[in-house]
């Protein structure tokens, strides 16, 4: 306890090397360059982090490019967003999570639907 080593200089603790914090390699978090680095990377870290949907977006462009291809199988997926670069001439229905305006009015001004 503290209390008990009241009036000695060092409490308890010799002369030179126990002196200051430059024995303990800095106050808080000063020295992080190498020697503490990895209890430096956990420190600090709290809470939950919100798991966000990653978006694959495909363009017009590209729908047209290999539409010959997809209307084989059907459906196509692994897209969830639809972006609008690109011309659209055939009318068709598009299911995705996601769209920029500028996609959905092309693919409606033909007769289509997002």
């Amino acid at each position: 306890k503290v209390v008990r080593y009241r009036g000695s200089k060092t409490h308890g603790g010799g002369a030179k090397k126990r002196r200051g914090a430059g024995h303990r390699g800095g106050r808080g978090r000063a020295g992080s360059g190498k020697r503490k680095k990895p209890s430096f990377w956990k420190a600090g870290r709290t809470g939950f982090s919100k798991s966000r949907k990653k978006i694959k977006a495909l363009n017009l462009e590209v729908i047209h490019a290999k539409l010959d291809s997809w209307l084989k199988k059907g459906f196509v997926k692994g897209y969830n967003k639809l972006l609008g670069k690109g011309s659209v001439k055939e009318k068709f229905i598009i299911i995705a999570d996601f769209a920029s305006k500028k996609a959905v009015d092309k693919v409606k001004k033909v007769g289509g639907d997002v």
